[in-house]
């Protein structure tokens, strides 16, 4: 059971730092109900999970910690222990180096907190893990197993990003603000030379709209090196160039943000390259 849930917190008085830490923020919170014995995978599943989200927005550089039972806590030590030893197992299974903290868990259960640096070299808690069997038994929650009977079954608490506005606040400090296509506000921007270009620029504009690509045409006055350097400003991935040249051949003179000239390519061939790099979402 998921959902994108509010969250409020009261923080103290000189806390309060951008998107990274603020009283009130989006996380994308999860309740897995597995059986005892379907617990260590459900916990590998989920890191997996992590592990893959996290590669896809490029970050490469976080670790995990395992935190353990604190002083003031719920549940019998039964319980304790077999939450620990599952989250463990599969840390351990996966071969993943993990730093320990004791008594740094949940009041309900461990968990595994993965903590992400920005370009900064700043440690974000972004993701968690965390293993319940109190809340299943307060609730008095149950299933009906194979032969019949009534069990209790097992909750993991998951957060793939935790925060929204703290991993957004992490994805645009690591990054500079140069997103990935795939992700940019604005892909592309298509910038005519003078206003004589202004319908070709236009047709390239609502077909690369209508192929599902976040375009952005800028017929201003400009003078074409102002509008190059308004989109590199913007960090805007790609700017295609259009003037008498490209409208007489039917292309587009394409730039690259920090790369520079691309060189001259047909509109059908440029989509199909741009439509290819967001589905695959490369970096």
């Amino acid at each position: 059971m998921a959902e994108f849930g509010r969250v409020h917190r009261h923080e103290l008085s000189g806390v309060l730092h951008g998107l990274f830490r603020v009283r009130c923020f989006t996380q994308d919170d999860a309740h897995i109900f597995t059986t005892p014995d379907q617990l260590e995978e459900a916990i590998t599943e989920t890191i997996q999970f992590i592990q893959h989200v996290y590669d896809v927005f490029g970050f490469e550089d976080y670790h995990m910690e395992l935190s353990t039972r604190p002083e003031k806590s719920i549940g019998s030590d039964e319980m304790w222990d077999n939450a620990t030893s599952a989250l463990q197992n599969a840390l351990e299974k996966l071969g993943i180096n993990y730093k320990l903290n004791p008594g740094d868990g949940a009041f309900y259960g461990p968990k595994i907190d993965f903590h992400v640096k920005d370009c900064l070299r700043r440690s974000w808690q972004c993701g968690t893990i965390q293993v319940d069997f109190s809340m299943p038994e307060r609730f008095d929650i149950s299933y009906i197993g194979p032969d019949g009977q009534k069990y209790r079954p097992v909750m993991v608490h998951r957060a793939i990003v935790g925060s929204l506005e703290r991993f957004i606040g992490v994805l645009l400090e690591h990054t500079a603000g140069n997103l990935p296509t795939w992700l940019a506000p604005v892909q592309v921007a298509v910038l005519p030379i003078s206003e004589k270009f202004r319908s070709y620029a236009q047709t390239l504009y609502d077909q690369l709209k209508a192929a599902g690509v976040r375009a952005t045409l800028d017929a201003g006055e400009e003078k074409i090196g102002a509008k190059i350097r308004n989109a590199e400003l913007k960090k805007i991935p790609y700017m295609l160039i259009v003037g008498q040249k490209e409208s007489e051949s039917g292309q587009v003179s394409v730039r690259r943000h920090g790369k520079g000239d691309l060189g001259a390519r047909s509109l059908a061939e440029f989509k199909a390259e741009i439509l290819d790099e967001i589905k695959h979402r490369r970096r």
